[in-house]
């Protein structure tokens, strides 16, 4: 399957550069057998229309609700697709995709989740290997807060309502959590985070969280089933 993977985001400067770009990520958690193109879309960067058989959005530090240009652009994008498409999100992905197509997204008032979180699994699809709750690591603050017309909440949690969304109405599959994040970039991730410098036991919390084991491996395998039952 040729993919486009959409970039809206790169590792906190902070970090120098010891980290492969959210694109990468993304590409190594789906794995071989596709063929993969990046395009650097929060800077302008866009596919010709019906030039990939799917697309993968990655995470970013931007909201979906931002007026920066590139966003209005990748939401124009994803409103154009023909829905038969298949599109797969991971965070900012999966909240942009809920706000292109008629949901809504805020900066949830429950503040930042970081570290590993758990997931309940809510419903059943092909995809699926079981409906046992995934943990996967998570770095936001804005949340889905009202679900697209169509789409159904495959996983969540009090803390994240609607943590995976799958659409009725069209080939699309997302994620608020971050299966492509390695624990050792999840580590360093929080370590420095302004949420945990502002409330050390929260920060220390989320790093022990992330000792525990986690289900990335297995969401990417249901991305991958996902992608190949589009076929």
């Amino acid at each position: 399957m040729k993919i486009a993977i959409l970039e809206t985001g790169r590792p906190p400067a902070r970090l120098g550069g010891a980290y492969p770009g959210y694109g990468r990520m993304v590409e190594r958690l789906v794995g071989p057998g596709h063929a993969y193109a990046t395009f650097l879309t929060d800077r302008g960067e866009l596919p010709e229309p019906g030039a990939h058989a799917a697309y993968l959005i990655t995470g970013s530090p931007a909201g979906a609700y931002d007026p920066d240009p590139w966003i209005g652009a990748l939401i124009g994008f994803l409103r154009d697709l023909d829905r038969a498409r298949p599109v797969v999100g991971l965070c900012f992905g999966h909240q942009v995709m809920a706000q292109a197509w008629g949901g809504r997204v805020v900066p949830s008032e429950k503040g930042w989740g970081l570290g590993l979180h758990a997931y309940a699994v809510a419903e059943t699809a092909p995809f699926l290997d079981s409906r046992d709750p995934i943990a996967v690591p998570v770095s936001h603050q804005d949340q889905v807060v009202d679900r697209p017309p169509g789409a159904r909440t495959l996983a969540g949690s009090a803390f994240t309502p609607h943590g995976a969304l799958l659409y009725g109405d069209r080939a699309a599959l997302s994620f608020q959590c971050h299966p492509e994040f390695e624990p050792d970039f999840a580590r360093a991730l929080v370590a420095g985070h302004r949420a945990a410098e502002a409330d050390p036991a929260f920060g220390r919390a989320a790093l022990a969280s992330l000792d525990r084991p986690h289900d990335s491996a297995r969401v990417g395998g249901w991305i991958r089933r996902f992608l190949d039952g589009a076929r």
